[in-house]
């Protein structure tokens, strides 16, 4: 873990892969968006639960954990399941192009969020790159939407999760200065995977009848896409910024865009293609103005 520390970026080019590969999992899930994220989550908590309590330095700091930290991390599980909600429902609405690509402007939610609440500073080349991956990112998203189809409700519900998932990064960021990546995370998700439980029974939407392959997607979720993703993104927030952490994830829409190259044969009109390279040259512009401290 050492060399990782020093180089985070290797995690976040991992990160960035997990979480592309959460949009191309839900496509094939055939239960309600809520029991899909209820079932990535009940698997994610299963998985690390043994991790968790094997450990006895990771027990000591569970117990010696404050009611505040306790609360922190229970509001960031909740935001966290109502991002999954949303983003999910979202997808079953409009393209993963546009999905992903406006859920992506979190990065902008989260910037605002640090200057006005963690009284954080942002430098104009900062906001520049920041403002050219949001453009990337809306390139993509138009080229889709130019395509046809009514995709305003899924836009919006892909806007809402963007803000959730902002609140989650703030919080974490705030949280993962005094506490392990492993604690915070294993309680954030029991909280998460708790609240996505309660949404489903107060809807009546039953747990089961949707098939074996929705219950794989929400392993293949807890594994590739939280464990590998949300997590380590999460153990990033440690060493770099959160408003950098969030615009790495922009990267989301490109990677996801040349899975489903491979996978359902969506081949991207040049407009896409054009708004993945504006994305990536953001993401590597804020890099180095973060790395040289502009």
């Amino acid at each position: 873990m050492k060399v990782l520390e020093k180089h985070p970026m290797v995690m976040i080019v991992i990160g960035v892969i997990g979480i592309s590969l959460s949009a191309i999992f839900v496509k094939y899930s055939g239960a309600p968006s809520v029991v899909t994220a209820a079932y990535r989550l009940l698997w994610t908590v299963g998985l690390m639960t043994p991790v968790v309590f094997g450990k006895a330095q990771v027990r000591a700091e569970l117990k010696q954990t404050n009611g505040k930290t306790i609360v922190l991390c229970a509001v960031s599980g909740i935001f966290l399941a109502l991002h999954f909600t949303s983003w999910f429902e979202s997808l079953k609405q409009t393209s993963v192009a546009s999905s992903t690509a406006i859920v992506c402007t979190e990065v902008i939610w989260v910037a605002l969020g640090f200057v006005v609440f963690l009284k954080g500073k942002i430098g104009k080349a900062a906001l520049l790159s920041i403002a050219i991956t949001v453009f990337g990112s809306l390139l993509i998203a138009f080229s889709d939407y130019s395509a046809g189809g009514d995709h305003l409700s899924g836009d919006g519900l892909a806007l809402a999760a963007a803000i959730f998932s902002a609140v989650y990064t703030l919080i974490g960021r705030e949280v993962r200065k005094g506490m392990s990546t492993i604690s915070y995370t294993y309680i954030v998700y029991f909280f998460c995977a708790l609240v996505l439980c309660i949404f489903t029974a107060a809807a009546g939407i039953p747990f089961h009848g949707y098939g074996m392959s929705s219950v794989v997607v929400g392993l293949l979720l807890a594994v590739f896409s939280t464990l590998l993703g949300h997590s380590i993104f999460s153990w990033c927030l440690k060493f770099l910024s959160p408003s950098f952490v969030s615009a790495s994830k922009l990267c989301e829409p490109v990677v996801a865009a040349l899975f489903a190259v491979f996978l359902f044969a969506e081949l991207p009109a040049l407009l896409q293609i054009a708004g993945g390279l504006i994305t990536i040259g953001g993401v590597l512009l804020y890099s180095r103005v973060e790395k040289n401290g502009e």
